[in-house]
């Protein structure tokens, strides 16, 4: 069973998506939340699968909540969508870099949502290739620290050519077929490259390729 905590601060967004959640056999809403430290408090006690922030929200915003629930070892395997009205919104970068796993347009139709849940919780990337693109793009020129270049000292090239496929949006799968390997060998290549990264997920890989020149906008088509 999938746990979903929501967090938004419209009754009516929360009622529609508790009401399309919950009609699934594998996924409950055991949690509401109507502004950002409610949903850093419900987070960190009930420890849900999935977590759906809204970004904009009243007190503590969903970015700075985001960054309060990842900062937190009890978050460990809580995974955190962020809901947005607009996908290239500046905040949902943002977020991303703070670990949340992935990026969710509001009006999305309801078995998008019913999948981008199941995906979440199984850890895997919710971004699109041609989306996170866009996103990245747009952004970062923007950013004002150097790139964590460093960080990338440590892998091999074989784990740079993982980190860059992941950021193209490959599958284990695909990685496996471009790297002639087993799914099973390609899941240990990537096991390797978030722990020696730091990264919670796939979606962060994706960010630090993109910042620190691994991948850059414009490359892939």
């Amino acid at each position: 069973m999938v746990n979903v905590l929501i967090a938004d601060d419209q009754t009516l967004v929360r009622a529609g998506f508790r009401s399309i959640l919950d009609g699934e056999d594998d996924i409950s809403v055991i949690a509401e939340a109507g502004d950002g430290l409610e949903a850093v408090e419900i987070a960190l006690r009930e420890r849900p699968d999935v977590v759906l922030m809204d970004i904009r929200m009243p007190g503590v915003d969903g970015l700075e909540a985001t960054r309060r629930i990842v900062a937190d070892p009890r978050s460990e395997g809580v995974r955190i969508v962020i809901l947005t009205t607009f996908d290239l919104d500046e905040y949902v970068y943002s977020a991303l870099r703070s670990g949340a796993s992935g990026f969710l347009v509001k009006d999305t139709e309801p078995m998008e949502l019913i999948h981008c849940v199941r995906v979440a919780a199984r850890g895997d990337s919710l971004l699109s290739p041609g989306v996170t693109r866009r996103l990245i793009a747009e952004f970062v020129d923007r950013i004002k620290e150097p790139p964590p270049a460093t960080r990338l000292n440590s892998l091999t090239e074989r784990e740079r050519e993982v980190l860059a496929g992941i950021a193209e949006g490959l599958s284990n799968d695909e990685l496996a077929r471009r790297l002639v390997v087993s799914t099973a060998t390609a899941k240990t290549h990537v096991s390797r490259v978030l722990a020696k990264l730091g990264a919670r997920d796939r979606a962060q890989l994706v960010v630090i390729a993109y910042e620190s020149g691994v991948v850059r906008p414009g490359w892939l088509s």
